[in-house]
């Protein structure tokens, strides 16, 4: 589930990339722009500067940008860095798998299978989806539709 941390930061996220190139933003009004408390955006907006996602500079002219192009930021990656793995459940992650303190056999649970086709559905449309893409809306329906039919095909 998207917490409210990994919301706002994409939200931020959008906001600067429908900026101008080498034109910065302010948190204050990245803030005002998306209705984001600015105290919160502080804290995230520094997270993905130390991620490598943003650029901040100090004094007039000053603000936020992205520190790469929207084309090769990869939405999946965002999320990550705000909110950990995507997966559902502990148990179903690939970075950070933790057993269920109720299970006794991890591999042949039917809630943690059903959960991993989850995560990748997820993972394989986040990480293939860029945040110019994102931004945009770009990616239909149709194309998310065969995305999870592909991975739900591989996962079985």
């Amino acid at each position: 589930m998207l917490t409210k941390k990994g919301k706002y930061g994409l939200k931020a996220m959008v906001d600067l990339a429908q900026l101008q190139p080498g034109e910065t933003a302010f948190i204050t009004d990245i803030a005002v722009r998306n209705n984001l408390p600015k105290k919160f955006l502080d804290t995230i907006m520094l997270e993905l500067r130390n991620a490598g996602f943003l650029r901040s500079k100090k004094g007039p002219g000053g603000g936020y940008s992205l520190a790469r192009p929207a084309t090769e930021i990869r939405v999946g990656q965002v999320i990550r860095t705000l909110d950990g793995p995507l997966a559902p459940i502990r148990c179903a992650s690939r970075t950070a798998f933790e057993a269920c303190d109720d299970c006794r056999d991890p591999e042949n649970c039917h809630v943690r299978r059903s959960m991993v086709v989850v995560r990748d559905a997820m993972a394989g449309i986040l990480d293939n989806m860029t945040l110019e893409q994102f931004a945009a809306g770009e990616k239909e329906e149709g194309e998310k539709k065969e995305t999870v039919a592909a991975l739900r095909s591989e996962a079985g």
